[in-house]
């Protein structure tokens, strides 16, 4: 029986990268029991200092300046690997890293963040390291900080993102479209009625799910839940108030008065039950969130959408057919109504959710990594 050590660095710029690496350690725990993994982040390693006076501005430009984020994201969409830019971040805290993969001697790395991807992939090139390096593209887009010909292998979300990297220069043989690995609760098939009794909502009224980011930088959100929760449609509407403790609070005169019922949390770790209640989700277009979604086969609104990534996957979505973009908080309760008084048009929209990705996206990609260090599925099957 082969024993294996995978190393997975990750990124707590938002909750994504960390939960893409969690959905990934779910799979390797329960699927593949001789597997060793340890999980980093990855700001962390190559210097503490720096990661955090990056994370409160990232935090702060998202939530007070998303026009800059925005710019910046775009500017640096095509920097060649080559440059000085990208020099420059290809070898910062790189000894640390060196160290950090030296002390736990990994068979495999993985990466779902861009800065340590092309940390690694420089390494690789220049012969320093001699473990593969596989990159999870956290998000509906091509950006050059994901992309660098040492890396070994890619997993994206969907066919057109493969073909997007194809088209970068990327060899076809190095991308699995797996889908973004997220937790496989969301594959599981769960009762409605038990999940609605358990959260204390009824399991017959239309349920309008509200997702604000761990970190609630979904500007106006208390508007937005008070749009939704006075549509002239007999609901209900869930908002997930993340670590905005200021949000939360906030929310207790419309708690109490609302037209329909609502339910507030804080921050949530049952994601898969909330949308299994859910007949429809508002949010801002994170990756894992929209990857979540597509899972469960919700059909999204995206509302006040972050330049940048969040722009891009928006666009994905719509292209798609599986979500909407709201232009303005006029439309939104106009676009919640026509979607909840014509079930047939989410119904569609479920069904392009499903055509979108394949699904067990994070059983998909484990197995793939395994079969990068010549694990075969009946080895795993086996344990």
């Amino acid at each position: 029986m082969k024993y294996s050590r995978v190393m997975i660095f990750s990124a707590a710029f938002g909750s994504g990268h960390i939960r893409t690496a969690e959905a990934l350690m779910e799979i390797f725990q329960t699927d593949y029991p001789t597997v060793q993994v340890l999980h980093l982040d990855c700001g962390e390693i190559l210097n503490k200092t720096v990661n955090k006076i990056l994370k409160a501005l990232y935090l702060s430009l998202l939530k007070y300046a998303p026009g800059l984020w925005g710019g910046f994201y775009k500017n640096t969409s095509e920097i060649d690997q080559d440059s000085y830019f990208q020099h420059l971040l290809n070898t910062t805290g790189r000894n640390n890293c060196i160290q950090c993969i030296d002390s736990f001697r990994p068979d495999l790395i993985v990466c779902t963040y861009p800065i340590i991807a092309g940390i690694l992939g420089q390494l690789r090139l220049e012969k320093r390291l001699d473990i593969p390096v596989a990159v999870i593209i956290t998000d509906y887009t091509v950006h050059s900080q994901w992309l660098h010909s040492g890396v070994d292998l890619y997993f994206v979300g969907c066919q057109e993102i493969k073909r997007g990297l194809i088209s970068r220069g990327i060899d076809a043989d190095k991308i699995r479209a797996t889908g973004i690995p997220v937790s496989p609760k969301f594959d599981i098939r769960l009762d409605r009625t038990e999940i609605a009794e358990k959260l204390g909502v009824s399991s017959d009224r239309p349920t309008i799910l509200i997702m604000g980011g761990a970190y609630g930088v979904l500007s106006e959100t208390k508007e937005i839940c008070r749009l939704a929760s006075e549509i002239p449609i007999i609901s209900q509407t869930i908002i997930v108030c993340g670590h905005d403790a200021e949000l939360f609070n906030s929310l207790d005169d419309l708690v109490g008065s609302s037209r329909n019922p609502v339910l507030r949390l804080g921050y949530a770790r049952n994601v898969e039950e909330l949308m299994t209640v859910a007949d429809l989700v508002i949010s801002k277009a994170g990756g894992l969130t929209v990857a979540e979604a597509l899972t469960k086969r919700l059909p999204i609104l995206i509302l006040k959408m972050i330049p940048g990534q969040e722009t891009v996957n928006a666009q994905f979505l719509e292209k798609i057919g599986a979500g909407r973009i709201v232009r303005s908080n006029d439309d939104l309760q106009a676009m919640i109504c026509d979607l909840l008084q014509h079930p047939e048009k989410m119904e569609k929209m479920r069904k392009c959710a499903a055509a979108a990705i394949p699904g067990r996206s994070a059983e998909l990609a484990c197995r793939n990594m395994m079969e990068l260090l010549g694990v075969s599925v009946t080895e795993k099957e086996t344990g």
